[in-house]
Protein backbone atom coordinates (compact mmCIF):
# COMPACT_ATOMS: atom_id res chain seq x y z
CA UNK A 1 0.00 0.00 0.00
CA UNK A 2 1.99 3.50 -0.94
CA UNK A 3 0.30 6.96 -0.98
CA UNK A 4 -0.51 6.40 -4.47
CA UNK A 5 -2.44 3.69 -3.62
CA UNK A 6 -4.50 5.68 -1.71
CA UNK A 7 -5.51 8.49 -4.42
CA UNK A 8 -5.83 5.78 -7.50
CA UNK A 9 -8.55 4.01 -5.59
CA UNK A 10 -9.98 6.75 -4.15
CA UNK A 11 -9.24 6.21 -0.15
CA UNK A 12 -8.63 9.45 1.11
CA UNK A 13 -10.83 10.81 3.88
CA UNK A 14 -9.14 14.43 4.27
CA UNK A 15 -5.46 16.27 3.06
CA UNK A 16 -4.33 19.35 4.47
CA UNK A 17 -1.14 21.40 4.67
CA UNK A 18 0.38 21.18 7.86
CA UNK A 19 3.35 22.27 9.64
CA UNK A 20 5.08 25.54 8.96
CA UNK A 21 2.65 27.13 6.34
CA UNK A 22 -0.53 25.69 8.55
CA UNK A 23 0.56 27.73 11.29
CA UNK A 24 1.34 31.13 9.42
CA UNK A 25 5.04 30.97 10.04
CA UNK A 26 6.53 29.90 6.75
CA UNK A 27 9.36 31.54 5.17
CA UNK A 28 10.51 31.35 1.56
CA UNK A 29 12.80 28.20 2.75
CA UNK A 30 10.04 26.22 4.49
CA UNK A 31 9.18 22.80 3.28
CA UNK A 32 5.47 21.91 2.36
CA UNK A 33 4.26 18.92 4.70
CA UNK A 34 0.78 17.16 3.77
CA UNK A 35 -1.28 14.96 6.81
CA UNK A 36 -3.83 12.88 5.59
CA UNK A 37 -6.27 10.39 6.23
CA UNK A 38 -7.72 6.99 4.91
CA UNK A 39 -9.64 4.16 4.96
CA UNK A 40 -8.99 0.79 3.55
CA UNK A 41 -10.63 -1.22 1.20
CA UNK A 42 -13.06 -4.09 3.20
CA UNK A 43 -10.98 -6.82 2.42
CA UNK A 44 -8.27 -5.19 4.20
CA UNK A 45 -9.97 -4.07 6.92
CA UNK A 46 -11.55 -7.07 7.61
CA UNK A 47 -8.83 -9.29 6.75
CA UNK A 48 -5.16 -9.36 7.96
CA UNK A 49 -3.39 -6.47 6.33
CA UNK A 50 -4.41 -3.83 8.51
CA UNK A 51 -2.23 -0.36 7.79
CA UNK A 52 -2.06 1.92 10.32
CA UNK A 53 -0.19 4.75 8.99
CA UNK A 54 1.49 5.43 5.18
CA UNK A 55 4.64 8.09 4.72
CA UNK A 56 6.97 9.05 1.98
CA UNK A 57 10.45 8.30 2.35
CA UNK A 58 11.38 11.73 3.95
CA UNK A 59 8.13 11.76 6.27
CA UNK A 60 6.45 15.49 5.09
CA UNK A 61 3.54 13.32 3.82
CA UNK A 62 2.00 11.41 5.95
CA UNK A 63 -1.70 9.44 6.31
CA UNK A 64 -3.73 7.63 8.90
CA UNK A 65 -6.02 5.17 8.78
CA UNK A 66 -9.26 6.52 9.92
CA UNK A 67 -9.30 3.96 12.79
CA UNK A 68 -5.68 5.01 14.17
CA UNK A 69 -6.14 9.00 13.99
CA UNK A 70 -9.67 8.82 15.83
CA UNK A 71 -7.37 6.76 18.45
CA UNK A 72 -4.50 9.30 18.30
CA UNK A 73 -7.27 12.06 18.92
CA UNK A 74 -8.84 10.29 22.13
CA UNK A 75 -5.16 10.57 23.49
CA UNK A 76 -4.92 14.08 22.49
CA UNK A 77 -1.88 13.62 20.36
CA UNK A 78 -0.86 17.63 19.46
CA UNK A 79 -0.17 16.65 15.47
CA UNK A 80 -3.39 15.06 15.00
CA UNK A 81 -5.53 17.15 16.94
CA UNK A 82 -3.75 20.05 14.82
CA UNK A 83 -4.52 18.02 11.95
CA UNK A 84 -8.51 18.27 12.68
CA UNK A 85 -8.43 21.59 13.25
CA UNK A 86 -6.94 22.39 9.60
CA UNK A 87 -7.47 26.22 8.54
CA UNK A 88 -9.42 26.27 5.97
CA UNK A 89 -7.53 27.61 3.70
CA UNK A 90 -5.04 24.71 4.35
CA UNK A 91 -7.26 21.77 3.78
CA UNK A 92 -6.82 20.16 0.35
CA UNK A 93 -9.53 17.56 0.62
CA UNK A 94 -12.31 16.63 2.78
CA UNK A 95 -14.72 13.75 2.78
CA UNK A 96 -18.48 15.30 4.49
CA UNK A 97 -17.85 11.99 7.09
CA UNK A 98 -15.00 13.67 8.14
CA UNK A 99 -17.01 16.59 9.78
CA UNK A 100 -18.60 13.89 12.12
CA UNK A 101 -14.97 14.56 13.61
CA UNK A 102 -15.17 17.66 16.60
CA UNK A 103 -13.05 19.42 18.24
CA UNK A 104 -15.14 19.57 20.88
CA UNK A 105 -15.35 15.86 21.10
CA UNK A 106 -11.72 15.58 21.68
CA UNK A 107 -10.41 18.19 23.53
CA UNK A 108 -9.57 17.38 27.28
CA UNK A 109 -7.15 18.02 30.01
CA UNK A 110 -4.76 15.42 28.40
CA UNK A 111 -3.76 18.32 26.75
CA UNK A 112 -1.45 19.72 29.50
CA UNK A 113 0.76 16.57 28.87
CA UNK A 114 0.34 15.97 24.96
CA UNK A 115 1.35 19.34 24.67
CA UNK A 116 2.68 21.35 27.82
CA UNK A 117 4.35 17.96 28.66
CA UNK A 118 6.18 17.78 25.16
CA UNK A 119 7.15 21.57 25.20
CA UNK A 120 8.98 21.12 28.68
CA UNK A 121 10.37 17.81 27.51
CA UNK A 122 12.21 20.44 24.56
CA UNK A 123 12.89 22.89 26.87
CA UNK A 124 14.98 20.21 28.89
CA UNK A 125 16.72 19.64 25.48
CA UNK A 126 17.60 22.96 24.57
CA UNK A 127 18.71 23.37 27.97
CA UNK A 128 21.26 20.56 27.39
CA UNK A 129 22.48 22.25 24.36
CA UNK A 130 23.00 25.10 25.79
CA UNK A 131 25.15 22.98 28.19
CA UNK A 132 26.99 21.50 25.35
CA UNK A 133 27.46 24.65 23.16
CA UNK A 134 29.04 26.69 26.40
CA UNK A 135 31.15 23.64 27.39
CA UNK A 136 32.57 21.61 24.12
CA UNK A 137 34.40 18.16 25.54
CA UNK A 138 37.63 17.91 23.95
CA UNK A 139 38.01 15.39 22.08
CA UNK A 140 40.75 13.51 23.42
CA UNK A 141 39.25 11.41 25.98
CA UNK A 142 40.79 11.30 30.03
CA UNK A 143 41.08 9.01 32.06
CA UNK A 144 40.87 8.11 35.49
CA UNK A 145 44.50 9.72 36.41
CA UNK A 146 43.24 13.16 35.28
CA UNK A 147 41.20 12.61 38.28
CA UNK A 148 43.77 11.62 40.90
CA UNK A 149 45.47 14.11 43.20
CA UNK A 150 48.35 13.94 46.03
CA UNK A 151 48.23 15.57 49.16
CA UNK A 152 50.66 17.76 49.50
CA UNK A 153 51.27 19.97 52.86
CA UNK A 154 47.82 21.38 53.74
CA UNK A 155 46.62 20.46 49.48
CA UNK A 156 47.15 18.42 46.89
CA UNK A 157 48.46 18.67 43.55
CA UNK A 158 46.88 16.66 40.14
CA UNK A 159 48.57 13.47 40.36
CA UNK A 160 50.05 14.07 36.71
CA UNK A 161 51.53 17.30 37.73
CA UNK A 162 53.31 15.19 40.59
CA UNK A 163 54.75 12.62 37.78
CA UNK A 164 56.37 15.31 36.10
CA UNK A 165 57.52 17.45 38.93
CA UNK A 166 59.44 14.17 40.26
CA UNK A 167 60.48 12.45 37.55
CA UNK A 168 58.31 9.48 38.25
CA UNK A 169 55.50 7.30 36.22
CA UNK A 170 52.48 5.13 37.36
CA UNK A 171 53.70 2.11 35.93
CA UNK A 172 56.35 1.96 38.59
CA UNK A 173 53.45 2.53 41.15
CA UNK A 174 51.81 0.59 43.50
CA UNK A 175 48.79 1.78 45.62
CA UNK A 176 47.11 -0.06 49.14
CA UNK A 177 43.69 1.32 49.94
CA UNK A 178 43.36 2.97 53.78
CA UNK A 179 40.38 1.24 55.65
CA UNK A 180 38.03 3.50 56.56
CA UNK A 181 38.10 5.92 53.93
CA UNK A 182 36.83 6.75 50.12
CA UNK A 183 39.03 7.11 47.34
CA UNK A 184 42.22 7.35 49.67
CA UNK A 185 45.33 5.36 48.76
CA UNK A 186 48.96 5.23 50.22
CA UNK A 187 51.10 5.09 47.16
CA UNK A 188 54.54 3.26 47.26
CA UNK A 189 57.30 3.60 44.26
CA UNK A 190 59.20 0.94 42.77
CA UNK A 191 62.17 2.40 41.02
CA UNK A 192 63.49 -1.31 40.02
CA UNK A 193 60.20 -2.55 39.19
CA UNK A 194 61.28 -6.26 40.72
CA UNK A 195 58.61 -6.11 43.09
CA UNK A 196 55.62 -6.11 40.50
CA UNK A 197 53.45 -3.63 41.61
CA UNK A 198 50.51 -3.37 38.92
CA UNK A 199 50.90 0.34 38.38
CA UNK A 200 47.96 2.98 39.12
CA UNK A 201 45.70 1.78 36.05
CA UNK A 202 46.62 -1.13 33.85
CA UNK A 203 44.99 0.77 30.66
CA UNK A 204 43.98 3.89 29.24
CA UNK A 205 40.58 2.93 29.73
CA UNK A 206 40.14 1.66 33.21
CA UNK A 207 37.18 2.67 35.32
CA UNK A 208 39.05 2.49 38.38
CA UNK A 209 42.60 2.44 40.02
CA UNK A 210 44.40 -1.07 40.43
CA UNK A 211 45.72 -2.11 44.05
CA UNK A 212 49.02 -3.80 44.47
CA UNK A 213 50.41 -6.42 47.25
CA UNK A 214 52.89 -4.50 48.79
CA UNK A 215 55.65 -6.03 51.70
CA UNK A 216 55.19 -4.95 54.81
CA UNK A 217 58.48 -3.19 55.30
CA UNK A 218 57.95 -0.68 52.48
CA UNK A 219 57.48 2.81 53.08
CA UNK A 220 54.41 4.79 51.04
CA UNK A 221 56.27 7.53 49.04
CA UNK A 222 53.46 9.59 49.14
CA UNK A 223 48.85 9.20 49.64
CA UNK A 224 46.52 9.18 46.90
CA UNK A 225 43.25 10.20 46.17
CA UNK A 226 40.96 9.40 43.42
CA UNK A 227 37.38 11.07 43.02
CA UNK A 228 35.57 8.05 40.72
CA UNK A 229 32.65 10.05 41.33
CA UNK A 230 34.08 13.06 39.22
CA UNK A 231 35.23 10.30 36.62
CA UNK A 232 31.95 8.91 36.05
CA UNK A 233 30.28 11.92 35.70
CA UNK A 234 32.58 13.04 33.18
CA UNK A 235 32.60 9.88 31.34
CA UNK A 236 28.97 9.93 31.14
CA UNK A 237 29.28 13.32 30.13
CA UNK A 238 32.07 12.60 27.19
CA UNK A 239 29.47 10.23 25.64
CA UNK A 240 26.78 11.81 25.56
CA UNK A 241 28.80 15.40 23.76
CA UNK A 242 29.85 13.36 21.19
CA UNK A 243 27.13 11.17 20.42
CA UNK A 244 25.33 14.88 20.01
CA UNK A 245 28.24 15.73 17.64
CA UNK A 246 27.84 12.86 15.46
CA UNK A 247 24.04 13.26 14.77
CA UNK A 248 23.73 16.59 15.32
CA UNK A 249 22.04 18.39 12.40
CA UNK A 250 25.78 20.33 10.78
CA UNK A 251 23.05 23.22 8.90
CA UNK A 252 20.99 23.84 11.78
CA UNK A 253 23.84 23.80 14.43
CA UNK A 254 25.44 26.10 12.06
CA UNK A 255 22.43 28.77 12.48
CA UNK A 256 22.54 28.42 15.83
CA UNK A 257 26.19 29.12 15.89
CA UNK A 258 26.21 32.26 14.06
CA UNK A 259 23.59 34.03 15.93
CA UNK A 260 25.43 32.64 18.97
CA UNK A 261 22.36 32.14 21.16
CA UNK A 262 23.48 29.06 22.37
CA UNK A 263 19.87 27.17 22.03
CA UNK A 264 18.46 25.72 18.87
CA UNK A 265 16.12 28.78 17.75
CA UNK A 266 13.55 26.68 15.45
CA UNK A 267 13.10 24.01 17.83
CA UNK A 268 12.10 26.85 20.76
CA UNK A 269 10.02 28.52 18.08
CA UNK A 270 8.34 25.81 17.73
CA UNK A 271 8.29 24.47 21.26
CA UNK A 272 6.71 28.47 22.62
CA UNK A 273 4.11 27.89 19.97
CA UNK A 274 2.89 25.01 21.62
CA UNK A 275 2.41 26.33 24.87
CA UNK A 276 0.51 28.80 23.43
CA UNK A 277 -1.33 26.55 21.61
CA UNK A 278 -2.13 24.34 24.78
CA UNK A 279 -2.73 27.99 27.67
CA UNK A 280 -5.39 28.75 24.33
CA UNK A 281 -7.09 25.75 24.31
CA UNK A 282 -7.46 26.00 28.54
CA UNK A 283 -8.26 29.26 27.54
CA UNK A 284 -11.41 28.76 24.86
CA UNK A 285 -11.78 25.07 25.11
CA UNK A 286 -11.13 25.38 21.20
CA UNK A 287 -7.30 24.58 19.44
CA UNK A 288 -6.14 27.32 17.35
CA UNK A 289 -3.43 26.42 14.36
CA UNK A 290 -2.42 30.40 12.83
CA UNK A 291 -0.59 31.77 15.23
CA UNK A 292 -1.33 35.76 16.16
CA UNK A 293 2.26 36.60 16.56
CA UNK A 294 4.19 35.69 13.73
CA UNK A 295 6.56 38.36 14.24
CA UNK A 296 7.46 37.66 17.59
CA UNK A 297 7.74 34.18 16.77
CA UNK A 298 10.06 34.43 13.61
CA UNK A 299 11.93 36.36 15.66
CA UNK A 300 12.86 33.81 18.24
CA UNK A 301 13.84 31.73 14.69
CA UNK A 302 16.17 33.96 14.20
CA UNK A 303 18.11 34.28 17.14
CA UNK A 304 17.03 37.15 18.50
CA UNK A 305 15.75 36.96 21.35
CA UNK A 306 18.72 35.81 24.04
CA UNK A 307 18.83 32.21 25.66
CA UNK A 308 17.50 33.77 28.91
CA UNK A 309 14.65 35.76 27.63
CA UNK A 310 13.21 32.46 25.48
CA UNK A 311 13.91 30.57 28.85
CA UNK A 312 11.54 32.93 30.74
CA UNK A 313 9.06 33.21 28.33
CA UNK A 314 8.68 29.22 28.16
CA UNK A 315 8.15 29.29 31.97
CA UNK A 316 5.56 32.55 32.04
CA UNK A 317 3.81 30.37 29.68
CA UNK A 318 4.00 26.95 31.60
CA UNK A 319 2.96 29.06 34.89
CA UNK A 320 -0.24 30.73 32.90
CA UNK A 321 -1.30 26.86 31.86
CA UNK A 322 -0.85 25.51 35.14
CA UNK A 323 -3.29 28.16 36.71
CA UNK A 324 -5.88 27.79 33.28
CA UNK A 325 -5.77 23.93 33.54
CA UNK A 326 -6.78 23.91 37.42
CA UNK A 327 -9.91 26.33 36.09
CA UNK A 328 -10.90 24.74 32.72
CA UNK A 329 -14.14 23.42 32.23
CA UNK A 330 -12.94 20.58 29.74
CA UNK A 331 -12.96 17.42 30.84
CA UNK A 332 -10.34 15.23 32.35
CA UNK A 333 -10.10 13.20 29.24
CA UNK A 334 -12.49 12.23 25.85
CA UNK A 335 -15.69 10.46 25.76
CA UNK A 336 -13.72 6.82 24.40
CA UNK A 337 -17.66 5.50 24.05
CA UNK A 338 -18.84 8.57 22.16
CA UNK A 339 -16.05 9.17 19.87
CA UNK A 340 -15.57 5.30 19.05
CA UNK A 341 -19.13 5.35 18.61
CA UNK A 342 -18.62 8.33 15.56
CA UNK A 343 -16.02 6.20 14.61
CA UNK A 344 -18.21 3.14 13.73
CA UNK A 345 -21.12 5.20 12.31
CA UNK A 346 -17.74 6.32 9.94
CA UNK A 347 -16.98 3.04 9.06
CA UNK A 348 -20.23 1.48 8.52
CA UNK A 349 -21.00 4.72 6.29
CA UNK A 350 -17.92 3.86 4.25
CA UNK A 351 -18.46 0.17 3.92
CA UNK A 352 -21.80 0.70 2.77
CA UNK A 353 -21.10 2.94 -0.05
Amino acid sequence: MTIQTLKTNHLILFEAISGSRAFGLATENSDTDIRGVYYLPKEDFFGLNYIPQISNETNDITYYEIGRFVELLQKNNPNILEMLASPEDCILHKDPLMDLLRQEDFLSKLCKDTFAGYAVSQIKKAKGLNKKILNPIEKERKSVLDFCYILEDQGSVPLKKWFSGNGKVQEKCGLVNIGNTKGMHALFYDESGVLGYKGIIQHEEANQVSVSSVPKDEKPTAYLSCNLDAYSTYCKDYKEYWKWVSERNEDRYNVNKEHGQNYDSKNMMHTIRLLQSCEHIFKTNSLQIRVDNREELLDIKAGNWSYEKVMQKAEDLIESIEHEHSVSTLPASPDIKKTEKILIEIREKLYCR
